[in-house]
């Protein structure tokens, strides 16, 4: 007999995410779709194991991101405590944390814990910010996806750059005695191997493991969650493979899709209904990602009480423009709202219509233009220009309407040296809980002050206007505001009620620089779809797309009609 907390929790689920919960103990995938209650599943399994007789000491759950590993918390304490089983009973950690204790279980320092950006900045100074992406993704890629050490890397004859780089940074974390974030979980795995009767103890601590977004686990953290739950493999994967939108964090789908080759008892429960979002959404995003190769065949439903719409938006005006139409088509009903893009750059004429507009906005991971400290280093450079060409001519010429816009887009032409942006600064575990893999260039960032400063006749009215601005955005940025701007890549696991997605226009979504850098521009773009899925399924109430109808995404192609979209039909 159940406990009568635990009953009613599972009477609470669905059909589905009820067999998911309850299913015997065993290697089990459960595929669940954007909106489909995985985390309420999730926890209702906790919930159940430990009523049915698991040691809850032997219960271990493991997430992606620090965000996701504190709302499991918190809810599994919720769920545990009717049983009389105080807060942090069953262990809930991201993979980094979880690494970080295994290494301190074993004896093994874990400290100074350093940010791998502040260390190759210490070591060049004068290094670039792609050059410090490229050695970042270098350098994960040797520590977690082919599973070398610096050792290893030395055994070649012949070191390329990358190598004699990684050799270098390696030597610089030894001389500190500190290690990195993906050391973490790359040291723990080589730990548990090598130490038999460690492993042994973390077994019993993962007896039961629970392993949520496996879709985005690396090669090293997936190795990590088998090797603890071997040899019994009471292992419960929860992922959805239409939501793998992290090739660039070294997540590979193929990964959740080839799991059966690992585990060859793993027994899949689909979750089929997307509670979250209108009938017509859930039918054109599935719609959309069905045309991807690399993905389960699955049912994914609308809820019996979904209800909502989905509004197409040509719009072949500005930027700014369009945004303003999209605030003011949304009801006046308390809801939550999001704008959202495929990248930070895409989102600044939203925030500039927000502050336009006075409305208070959260965009946690978004540097706004006039919030870029690089803008400061390109108005002392217009200034600079402007000395010069104002040598010998009238007073006040060269700060004249005439001279500003001349300037600046000069300044951009002849492609402006610009120190790079601020270090990243780390607080946590987190730190590659990036919304996006590209930040805003310097060339983009020219390009969009040019735009800004359009209205302005003078360089002291354009950096007094900037300061003003500056003013505002700090009293608009907040926390707690109904709107919110972001990108595709950070809004993962969360939804509002009113969304819209701008800039599904050709060449921006999908990305034709992330397909034309991609060593497998087929697989890119299946991501990239993948990402619009995403996108479009945070939506509860209504979805809005926003194109210009004179070029529009191939992905509304996929999705819709050309009569839908409202653009003439080709010529016989």
């Amino acid at each position: 007999m159940l406990p009568s907390s635990v009953g009613e929790r599972l009477d609470r689920l669905a059909p589905d995410q009820r067999a998911a919960a309850t299913a015997p103990p065993g290697p089990i995938l459960c595929v669940a779709p954007a909106g489909s209650g995985k985390t309420t599943t999730l926890v209702a399994r906790i919930a159940w194991l430990v009523a049915t007789g698991a040691d809850p000491s032997g219960i271990t759950a493991v997430t992606f991101n620090k965000r996701a590993a504190d709302e499991m918390a918190a809810r599994v304490n919720a769920a545990l405590e009717p049983l009389g089983l105080a807060a942090g009973a069953v262990r809930v950690k991201t993979f980094h944390a979880l690494g970080r204790e295994i290494l301190a279980d074993g004896g093994e320092s874990v400290e100074p814990l350093l940010d791998r950006e502040a260390v190759l900045r210490d070591m060049w100074p004068d290094i670039k910010a792609g050059v410090v992406r490229r050695l970042d993704d270098a350098f994960s890629r040797l520590k977690l996806e082919i599973g070398v050490t610096a050792r290893e890397v030395a055994t070649d004859p012949e070191p390329g750059p990358i190598a004699r780089a990684f050799l270098a940074y390696e030597s610089a974390l030894e001389d500190a005695g500190g290690l990195d974030f993906d050391d973490l979980v790359a040291r723990s795995l080589r730990l548990l191997e090598a130490r038999p009767p460690l492993l042994r103890r973390w077994r019993e601590r993962c007896t039961h493991l629970l392993v949520d977004e496996t879709q985005d686990v690396d090669r090293t953290q997936l190795r990590l969650a088998l090797l603890l739950a071997a040899p019994d493999n009471r292992i419960f994967l929860v992922g959805d493979d239409d939501q793998s939108i992290y090739g660039w964090r070294l997540a590979d789908v193929r990964r959740v899709l080839a799991l059966a080759e690992s585990l060859p008892s793993l027994k899949r429960i689909d979750l089929t209904v997307n509670y979250r979002c209108p009938p017509v959404v859930v039918e054109r995003a599935v719609r959309l990602v069905a045309r991807n190769e690399e993905r389960f065949v699955k049912t994914i439903r609308a809820g019996p009480v979904a209800e909502g719409r989905l509004i197409l938006a040509p719009d072949g005006s500005d930027e700014t423009a369009r945004i303003r139409r999209v605030i003011a088509s949304w009801p006046d009903d308390g809801g939550t709202r999001a704008i959202l893009a495929r990248t930070n750059s895409e989102l600044m004429p939203a925030a500039a219509v927000a502050v336009e507009m006075g409305l208070p906005f959260r965009a946690a991971r978004l540097r706004l233009l006039t919030e870029d400290r690089r803008v400061d280093a390109i108005l002392r450079a217009a200034g600079g220009a402007a000395e010069g060409a104002a040598e010998g001519a009238a007073e006040g010429t060269a700060g004249g309407t005439r001279a500003l816009l001349p300037l600046l887009v000069d300044l951009a032409r002849r492609g402006l040296e610009l120190p790079d942006p601020s270090p990243r600064a780390t607080s946590d575990l987190d730190r590659r809980e990036m919304d996006e893999p590209l930040p805003v260039e310097t060339g983009d960032l020219l390009a969009a002050l040019v735009g800004w400063a359009a209205p302005y006749g003078s360089l002291p009215e354009l950096s007094a206007a900037i300061e003003r601005h500056r003013a505002r955005i700090s009293e608009l940025r907040r926390d707690d505001a109904a709107l919110t701007l972001a990108t595709a890549h950070s809004t993962k696991g969360l939804e509002f009620d009113h969304v819209a997605v701008i800039g599904l226009d050709s060449g921006r979504f999908p990305s034709a620089r992330s397909l034309r850098e991609a060593p497998e521009p087929e697989r890119a773009l299946e991501e990239e779809r993948r990402l619009a899925y995403v996108a479009w399924t945070r939506a509860r109430r209504s979805l809005t797309l926003v194109y210009d109808p004179a070029s529009p995404s191939s992905f509304l192609l996929e999705a819709f009609s050309e009569r839908e979209l409202g653009l003439e039909p080709a010529a016989s």
